[in-house]
């Protein structure tokens, strides 16, 4: 079976487009920080608000949500799926395993924007809140991708 052709450019531009507050969080945005790790989804930290917003962005990319908007914002999370697979967070705020409480709209004002192809960039959280969000499952691969984060802000300083 052969997936289908993704342009991952294309799906930037269109999210950027919709002036979705969208954050590209997970081990995507380590890869377009230009940190060399393998992933196979996307990740994205959205505002409660724009569920509507994004799913309609990349619709036209056969991404179809797993939840209505409104199921998202009461469960959290969903996914938009085809042969990709994008994972959704829905919340206003997010405990880190350590108890620290992570809001979106703050995470949202220190976001960095990155250049992903002509026409098509994507929202990140600054090198400190993605460190945040890699605290908030605490798996292995996190606390190595928390190293790897932690080495690139060193060399920016």
């Amino acid at each position: 079976m052969q997936g289908s052709e993704f342009d991952e450019a294309a799906f930037f531009g269109s999210i950027a487009r919709s002036r979705t507050r969208a954050l590209l969080i997970g081990r995507r945005a380590l890869v377009a920080l230009g940190i060399p790790v393998l992933t196979a989804d996307y990740d994205f930290w959205i505002h409660i608000d724009d569920c509507a917003r994004f799913n309609e962005s990349v619709a036209d990319m056969g991404l179809l949500p797993t939840r209505t908007p409104d199921e998202a914002r009461t469960n959290g999370r969903y996914a938009l799926e085809n042969d990709e697979h994008v994972d959704v967070l829905v919340a206003r705020m997010v405990p880190t395993v350590d108890g620290v409480h992570v809001g979106f709209d703050d995470v949202w004002l220190r976001r960095r924007t990155l250049e992903m192809g002509p026409g098509a960039q994507i929202a990140v959280p600054s090198l400190e809140d993605l460190i945040l969000t890699k605290r908030f499952d605490g798996r292995p691969k996190d606390l190595e991708d928390i190293r790897l984060l932690e080495a690139l802000a060193r060399e920016e300083q």
